[in-house]
């Protein structure tokens, strides 16, 4: 027969076990989620954006593989990040039903140099040695371990005399810019704070060393892209320190203002700017890609054919612009003129960078050919 004590304790047990079985039950209650799929697509400047969607999930956590980042909570079904160094990263997707109960997967992508926006391109258009009816006068193949002494470099922000170069722009001119690199003239334009500047960059020119009048200039390069990027390739004339700018005459073989919208990245413009009987007067052309296409993309030879007459420009050797520059107004264009090669950061044309823009960028120059008629 039981006793009281008996009967206690049988309760006690019962009890016990009603719990346990309840709590089985609720774990059991709990569902993984399932058919995790995720989709990873490589956009423009680093950009990876990702979706992903399961089955009975009830959040999700993800890691692009960055910095050690753990796996962290996100809202909705997409996400994107922006990498600033190549290489392979391991993006993870966990679809959570509980904080501890997961499925997870996983997918490998490569960042290249070229995905950043700092990678050259492999292809492009070439330009040949010799033409008929001209000769090579002058050349810079960037083939040498070290710069040409034909080359000198334009250093700081242009002040006093001329404080932001006489655009407003936001750079800062280093040596340290530029490099010698398989081949290329290498100018990298970067987000760093020097000379109370907040971006560096370099700019080159021949003045004093080598000057042309007449002939064709054929320049190939592959160029940056992004919104307040301007690089450009041009000249001066020589006796600038005697008249000043305008009176000197300035030939832009190429410019280009970067930004996603159109007529800007798939865009280049060639121009004249002179002195016309005491006025300031410019004139130009451009040219732009088909749609989709940017000149980051590919190396292109920018090249003028220059007389005394006429000054044409072409992009891959097919004309988009002339100018008649028979005119008395414009003589300063039947003088010598020095090249220039330089990679701006912001300024009244292109505008700053804005938070579309990544750094670093760079402008590669394979090749600088001077041919004169023969």
């Amino acid at each position: 027969m039981l006793t009281k004590l008996n009967h206690t304790f049988l309760f006690l047990a019962m009890v016990s076990l009603t719990s346990s079985c309840n709590q089985e039950e609720v774990d059991q209650q709990v569902m993984l989620p399932e058919n995790l799929e995720m989709n990873v697509e490589l956009g423009e400047n680093g950009v990876v954006n990702l979706s992903y969607a399961a089955d009975k999930a009830n959040f999700y956590r993800v890691s692009f593989g960055a910095n050690n980042q753990p796996p962290e909570l996100v809202q909705g079904l997409q996400a994107s990040y922006r990498y600033s160094l190549a290489g392979e990263y391991t993006i993870t997707v966990q679809a959570h039903s509980t904080e501890s109960e997961f499925i997870k997967k996983e997918e490998k992508v490569l960042i290249t140099e070229q995905l950043l926006g700092i990678g050259l391109p492999t292809s492009g258009f070439e330009s040949p040695l010799e033409y008929e009816g001209y000769e090579l006068a002058w050349n810079d193949e960037f083939e040498e371990g070290t710069l040409s002494p034909d080359w000198v470099f334009e250093l700081g922000d242009g002040c006093p005399n001329l404080c932001g170069w006489g655009n407003n722009e936001l750079q800062y001119y280093r040596r340290e810019n530029t490099e010698l690199k398989d081949g290329y003239l290498v100018i990298t334009a970067k987000e760093e704070s020097v000379g109370g500047k907040n971006y560096t960059s370099s700019r080159l020119k021949t003045q004093g060393k080598q000057v042309f009048q007449f002939g064709r200039i054929d320049i190939r390069a592959a160029l940056p892209k992004g919104q307040g990027i301007w690089p450009a390739l041009w000249m001066l004339g020589e006796n600038i320190p005697e008249v000043n700018w305008p009176a000197c005459g300035e030939i832009d073989i190429m410019e280009m203002i970067g930004g996603d919208a159109s007529g800007r990245d798939d865009t280049i413009h060639g121009t004249l700017h002179w002195d016309n009987s005491g006025n300031y007067a410019y004139h130009g052309g451009s040219k732009s890609l088909s749609a989709g296409t940017k000149f980051s993309d590919n190396f292109h030879v920018y090249s003028i054919i220059w007389d005394e007459n006429k000054i044409t420009w072409l992009l891959d050797n097919e004309v988009f612009h002339e100018m008649d520059i028979s005119p008395t107004a414009m003589d300063e264009f039947r003088k010598p003129f020095f090249l220039l090669i330089n990679l701006a950061v912001g300024g009244n044309w292109p505008g700053n960078p804005d938070n579309t823009t990544v750094f670093p960028q760079q402008l590669a120059v394979d090749y600088v050919r001077v041919f004169e008629k023969e």
